[in-house]
């Protein structure tokens, strides 16, 4: 008699709807992965010491494209979530190929998500708190006050 497993019911994998890597020269060089399906975000990093991370889609407040010169050549752009989660307020998804058809897709899948658990934005601002996030790169934390937007 096969023994079950009974972790294996509480494991869902769900279909990966798109996945890409941190493009360099619009190269896919990097050990930063980038995928989604239609529940979850997910940002693997690293090579010999990895690090994983993941976001509830309906998670997410805002959805922003990023697109300097350099990126427009080379035919990627940035994407930035701003979410209520508690580890990763703010992710920027960095040189991805097609960014604007991912960001109209995370788009789209994050509203589905909220209509489907019935989650309404002014929800989600509260659970987001004030957050204290280098948002301009100086080095010096910026304060995000939710309760403004």
């Amino acid at each position: 008699m096969a023994k079950t497993d009974r972790l294996s019911e509480y494991v869902n994998e769900q279909p990966i709807l798109w996945h890409d890597r941190r493009r360099y020269f619009g190269l896919p060089i990097s050990f930063t992965r980038y995928s989604f399906d239609k529940d979850k975000f997910y940002l693997k990093k690293g090579l010999l010491n990895t690090s994983s991370d993941e976001i509830l889609l309906y998670r997410v407040l805002d959805v922003r494209l990023l697109r300097s010169f350099w990126q427009k050549i080379f035919g990627v752009g940035t994407i930035v979530l701003k979410t209520a989660d508690q580890t990763t307020p703010l992710l920027e998804i960095k040189s991805v190929k097609d960014s604007e058809r991912v960001r109209t897709a995370l788009s789209n899948i994050v509203e589905n998500e909220r209509n489907e658990k019935r989650v309404l934005g002014k929800e989600m601002f509260g659970a987001a708190g004030h957050h204290d996030v280098d948002l301009d790169g100086d080095g010096v934390a910026d304060h995000i006050d939710t309760d403004l937007y």
